[in-house]
C-alpha cells in the first residue's frame, strides 16, 4: 500500500508517517500543503492519501478541495480524511461525487491504532469508514421529516454501524445479534427511508448520505 499524507502539522505528520511505516506500510511522501500534495499524488500515484481537512492558506476547506482535486486526476484513489472537529458540510461535499474508497475520521483516532488501521485498510480495499462521532452526531441533528425518526433504537444501531462502514458480519457481531437479525433489520431500515431494491445507487450509501444531507441543509 503507497501512502502519501497530507497534514500542516508536523507533530502529526511524522507521527502518523512513523506509525505507518511500522506496519510496513510505504509512505512515499509527507506533505504541509494543498499544492505539494497534489504534486505528490501525480508523482507518485498512491493507493491512499491521508488528507487533513483545514489547511494552508486559509485552514479551512482546502483539504477537501485538494482531496477531491486528488480524485480526479486519479480516478480510484483511496482518500482517508482526518479533521479535528465534526464537519458534515465538509463531509458532504467529499462523498457527493461517491463514496467508494473514502474515510472521514476525527483526529483523536489516529491515537486508538487498532481502530485507525482498520479504517485505512477498509477504505484502501474500496469501503467506506465514517467516524462513530460523527455518525452519532448526525443520528441527533437530522430533520423529523427524514423518514429517520421511523426506525427503531436497534435499527439506529445497525444503520450507525452501516455509516461506520462495518458489513453484516461485523454489525451482527458488535451487536451481539445474528446476521440472520441484521439482515432482517436493514431490510426494515430500507423499506422506512423508502429506499426501493430497484434504486441504482447503494442503498447502504443512501443511507449514509442522507444523514449528511440533512445535517448540511440544517446548517
Amino acid at each position: 500500500m503507497r501512502i502519501v499524507i497530507a497534514e500542516d502539522d508536523p507533530l502529526l505528520r511524522e507521527g502518523v508517517a512513523l506509525l505507518l511505516r511500522a506496519e510496513s506500510l510505504d509512505v512515499v511522501a509527507t506533505t504541509d500543503s494543498p499544492d505539494t500534495f497534489l504534486a505528490a499524488v501525480d508523482a507518485h500515484r498512491p493507493d491512499v492519501a491521508i488528507v487533513d481537512v483545514r489547511m494552508p492558506p486559509t485552514h479551512t476547506t482546502e483539504g477537501i478541495a485538494a482531496a477531491v482535486e486528488a480524485r480526479r486526476r486519479q480516478p480510484g484513489l483511496a482518500v482517508l480524511v482526518l479533521s479535528a472537529y465534526v464537519e458534515q458540510a465538509f463531509a458532504t461535499e467529499l462523498l457527493a461525487a461517491g463514496t467508494d474508497r473514502l474515510g472521514y475520521l476525527l483526529k483523536e483516532r489516529v491515537g486508538r491504532v487498532d481502530e485507525f488501521l482498520d479504517a485505512l485498510h477498509r477504505v484502501a480495499a474500496g469501503g467506506t469508514a465514517i467516524d462513530p462521532e460523527v455518525v452519532a452526531q448526525l443520528l441527533t441533528r437530522t430533520r423529523s421529516d427524514s423518514g429517520l425518526e421511523r426506525l427503531t433504537a436497534r435499527e439506529r444501531d445497525v444503520l450507525a454501524l452501516m455509516a461506520e462502514g462495518l458489513g453484516n458480519t461485523a454489525i451482527s457481531e458488535r451487536l451481539f445479534i445474528s446476521e440472520g437479525a441484521v439482515h432482517k433489520h436493514i431490510r426494515s431500515i430500507f423499506a422506512k427511508l423508502d429506499l426501493a431494491p430497484t434504486d441504482r445507487a447503494d442503498r447502504r450509501v443512501t443511507a449514509v448520505l442522507r444523514y449528511l444531507e440533512e445535517t448540511q441543509r440544517r446548517g
